[in-house]
């Protein structure tokens, strides 16, 4: 019996490796591919969308946009092309959930720090307060990796547009024209600008949860 053992144990150990390719590859082909969703402003809460784009249910991109970061320098759609991002809308003095917020966009920061793949996006909802110097002080105080993340204000009306027309994440204020109430939400963005996904800035389940959906994201593009 030891003489046989001894006789096929390279056979036995080819078969035996063999067939674990052969399993992981059937596992592999058999396991369905997971996906996101393409987000969609008919889908989403309609207090959070413009009522001009309350019932389009396909074809939404994120409009094209020109705005100043932290450092003085224009940013604009094209400093975007071919990146996966994650946009949120916030201001420097917000003492609620901004801090959270901000806090969670660091830790994605530095989650991905060697990913040239993936950027971050914070729009200020208060340009007359958050200037290029302010939104300068608070990345520096914050930690904020100029070539991975944007802080960025301008105009106002803008701004409005962008959370309200294109990231689908703010309410609207009925008290005063072209003023908005941000939320917590975070979007993620994929490749052709759209919207793949929304996510609980205060939540730390739900960063985990975004971190998994951007290699999701990183696949499928």
């Amino acid at each position: 019996m030891l003489s046989f053992f001894k006789k096929y144990k390279f056979f036995a150990i080819v078969m035996f490796v063999l067939s674990a390719i052969i399993i992981t590859v059937i596992y592999q082909v058999m396991e369905p591919k997971r996906s996101l969703k393409v987000f969609q402003p008919a889908e989403v809460s309609a207090d959070l969308v413009d009522t001009t784009l309350q019932y389009v249910k396909k074809y939404h991109i994120i409009d094209d946009f020109s705005l100043t970061n932290q450092n003085g320098e224009t940013v604009t759609q094209e400093d975007y092309d071919g990146k996966i991002y994650v946009a949120d809308f916030f201001f420097t003095t917000c003492q609620t959930i901004c801090p959270i917020m901000t806090d969670h966009m660091i830790q994605i920061q530095e989650a991905l720090a060697n990913d040239a793949n993936v950027l971050l996006l914070s729009h200020t909802v208060t340009p007359e307060i958050d200037s290029v110097p302010q939104l300068k002080k608070y990345s520096i105080e914050k930690g904020v990796n100029d070539a991975k993340w944007n802080l960025v204000t301008g105009d106002r009306k803008e701004i409005y547009d962008l959370a309200r027309k294109s990231y689908l994440v703010a309410k609207d204020n009925p008290y005063e024209e072209f003023d908005l109430i941000h939320t917590e939400n975070f979007v993620l963005v994929d490749k052709r600008k759209r919207i793949r996904g929304f996510y609980d800035g205060t939540d730390p389940r739900a960063i985990e949860d975004l971190l998994e959906d951007i290699k999701i994201l990183e696949k499928e593009q």
